[in-house]
């Protein structure tokens, strides 16, 4: 049998980034990465943003019925008031949905040696670039672009579609329609860039 890794000269310290569209796992391999860290002796805390109320606080959630214990906060600016010396690693699920700040709180905390892991949505329903991961990912120095299963083909997605039900029938959500609206697997499907609809889009109706 190995001996346990207690020492921490292995960590790297670094921003880390899942990314891709809604049941592509991401969340899922977020949980995977946090509860590898204590086998090698590093301290995790992680976070959630209070705005996602699909599940339980503290608590990230996956799809597959994964969790981990998270921290739930408002705004990403009380990340490093709870990031202590002793932590090494740092878990932020759905960074979509933090504000734009978020950026400088991971670049902080890698500059205090921290190795800061982002899963989120890269990209909104309309297909545009969600809250601050787009420039996450500009920043960080390992990007995992993660993809699901086209609800309608089967093929490859990486789109994010949202589905509204209006008279019985379900539609895709117009471009105008509001940008955050936190659901589940009947409000949202993945996509391919051929079958992903966005009524409303201006200059075209389709991603």
């Amino acid at each position: 049998m190995k001996e346990r890794i207690t020492e921490k000269e292995h960590l790297h310290p670094g921003l880390e980034i899942f990314c891709g569209p809604m049941f592509s796992g991401k969340s899922s391999q977020l949980i995977t990465e946090l509860r590898r860290a204590p086998h090698a002796g590093l301290k995790v805390i992680a976070f959630t943003p209070a705005v996602d109320d699909r599940r339980e606080k503290n608590t990230i959630n996956s799809d597959d019925g994964a969790q981990y214990p998270a921290v739930t906060v408002h705004n990403s600016s009380e990340i490093l008031d709870l990031v202590s010396p002793e932590h090494d690693i740092v878990g932020i699920d759905e960074g979509n949905f933090f504000d734009m700040g978020l950026t400088d709180i991971c670049r902080e905390l890698v500059l205090r040696g921290k190795r800061v892991i982002v899963a989120g949505l890269d990209k909104d329903f309309r297909g545009e670039p969600f809250g601050p991961m787009a420039v996450l990912k500009q920043e960080a120095e390992d990007v995992h672009s993660m993809h699901a299963f086209c609800n309608v083909c089967h093929r490859e997605a990486s789109f994010t579609q949202r589905i509204k039900i209006i008279d019985g029938k379900r539609i895709p959500a117009n471009y105008d329609d509001p940008l955050i609206l936190v659901g589940a697997e009947s409000d949202y499907e993945a996509r391919c860039r051929q079958h992903h609809e966005v009524p409303g889009r201006p200059g075209k109706n389709k991603s």
